[in-house]
């Protein structure tokens, strides 16, 4: 049973969210509800999970389910999705927007009511925010900062703070993702750490002893710093949030809207 969070600051607070990847392998999926039950620093960690991916192989409808739900339960619920395959996260071809479209229909039809979306290898266009703002998402795939390992021209979105992004036709709602796991622990031993920060790991990273630790560490570190709430909570104070064009906050290749 989830508990409800105080209001949010909107201006100050600390947000939690995990790029749930491999839902269908045991190991994986129990490191992550164990966290998710106990989240270091208290915390409540979304779970952004991939829809099962028939065409790779990912029948077991079931069993994912079964873990969605509890997911939902314990913390907020999103929409992650990989592009091309269960191992590669941003598309190699094929309508990037019918993709979320579909995957969010499936869901819904499920009986899940995800409020949160974040696209695979940060990659978003005018189409797929689009889809989003259909859905009824907040979308976290905005970055404070340019993911490193991103190809030169590769498509993503920068936002500095929460903002309503004009897309033209309708606005979407979006809440920046700001730092990984090792990113944040430099940052909340030094002075200058935003303001408002969400941080992201990934439910692989919890196999690994070493980064469990370290993302534990993180999280006790930054409640110091930052009060803790959720992204839920951060997106109901967003219909104040700034307005943004499409156009201003678009970078790479894909910038139209």
């Amino acid at each position: 049973m989830r508990c409800a969070m105080p209001p949010t600051d909107p201006e100050r607070y600390a947000v939690v969210s995990c790029h749930v990847e491999r839902p269908l392998d045991d190991r994986v999926w129990a490191a992550f509800a164990e966290l998710q039950a106990h989240p270091p620093g208290g915390i409540p960690v979304a779970a952004l999970i991939r829809p099962p991916d028939p065409e790779a192989g990912e029948h077991d409808e079931a069993t994912w389910l079964d873990r969605a739900r509890a997911a939902a339960a314990r913390g907020p619920f999103g929409h992650h999705t990989h592009f091309t395959s269960p191992t590669h996260a941003r598309p190699t071809g094929g309508n990037t927007a019918e993709r979320v479209a579909r995957e969010g229909a499936w869901l819904g039809a499920q009986g899940l009511a995800p409020t949160l979306f974040c696209g695979g290898g940060w990659y978003t266009d005018a189409s797929v925010a689009a889809a989003c703002a259909a859905l009824g998402y907040v979308d976290v795939t905005p970055r404070a900062t340019r993911p490193p390992y991103l190809d030169d021209g590769a498509a993503w979105a920068q936002l500095d703070r929460p903002a309503r992004i004009d897309l033209g036709a309708t606005l979407l709602a979006a809440v920046p993702t700001t730092h990984g796991a090792g990113d944040l622990l430099r940052a909340v031993v030094r002075p200058g750490l935003s303001e408002q920060v969400h941080v992201y790991f990934h439910d692989t990273d919890l196999v690994d002893p070493r980064r469990r630790r370290l993302i534990a560490l993180a999280l006790r570190l930054l409640v110091r710093r930052r009060p803790g709430s959720d992204l839920d909570a951060v997106a109901a104070t967003l219909a104040s949030a700034p307005l943004r064009r499409w156009g201003d906050v678009a970078r790479g290749a894909e910038t139209s809207c």
